[in-house]
């Protein structure tokens, strides 16, 4: 049974007791943040997209520990010019075995790009399966319908979903959106890093579906 911990923000780090994942790890800079990158050791890396509040440290982790990085195309084209050598190169629909069991992309309704403008390919949600479980990790996104078939192919055991509204969805579609994948639980994330995004997460109230409000920091055997 794998073990969940929150990051802050979107980021989380996933781990099966023998391998570990990590997802958008975006630490330096991020005010929620209780873990200094040099103290995480993933043995993968799974990227939603390009916007540095979610590459985060990717660049100096993978480096440090040869994590091998899963994101779009365009993106691990990018990290490969930053000294990242080991990179999964995915799109949208793809699904890419792993040690661990399967990470696939699904599409996502935002935007990705360096802080510079530089175009980094598609946004994406991330679906892992690790530990006999299943995790829909939906990136920074809009409500879209494609949500349900997502939840009905993937049948995921828990969503990730912003509520962070602003760039992302807001509590409001968020509700619909965790209705719409299915998921038994789902976790708010991309919310009350800076006050833009400030929200109350006891406003995300998906009917039929447990919502588990995470700390930064905090662990959940699933």
């Amino acid at each position: 049974m794998p073990t969940l911990t929150y990051l802050g923000h979107s980021g989380f780090l996933v781990t099966d007791g023998t391998h570990t994942l990590a997802i958008d790890p975006f630490l330096t800079g991020n005010p929620l943040a209780t873990t200094a990158a040099d103290d995480l050791a993933p043995t993968a890396i799974a990227l939603t997209h390009g916007h540095d509040d979610h590459v985060g440290d990717t660049v100096s982790i993978a480096r440090r520990t040869g994590a091998t990085v899963y994101g779009a195309f365009e993106l691990c084209g990018y990290l490969g010019e930053s000294g990242v050598d080991a990179c999964e190169p995915m799109n949208p629909g793809g699904q890419v075995e792993t040690p661990f069991g399967w990470i696939a992309l699904t599409q996502a309704f935002h935007s990705s790009s360096t802080g510079q403008g530089r175009y980094l390919g598609q946004p994406c949600g991330v679906v892992v399966h690790i530990g006999g479980r299943t995790i829909y990790h939906c990136g920074d996104t809009a409500l879209f319908g494609d949500m349900a078939l997502i939840g009905e192919l993937y049948t995921p055991d828990v969503a990730c979903v912003p509520i962070g509204d602003r760039f992302t969805m807001g509590p409001r579609l968020a509700t619909r959106a965790a209705e719409l994948i299915g998921a038994p639980v789902a976790i708010p994330i991309h919310y009350d890093t800076w006050p833009p995004i400030a929200q109350d997460p006891t406003t995300f109230a998906p009917q039929g579906v447990t919502v588990r409000v995470m700390r930064p920091g905090e662990s959940w055997s699933m």
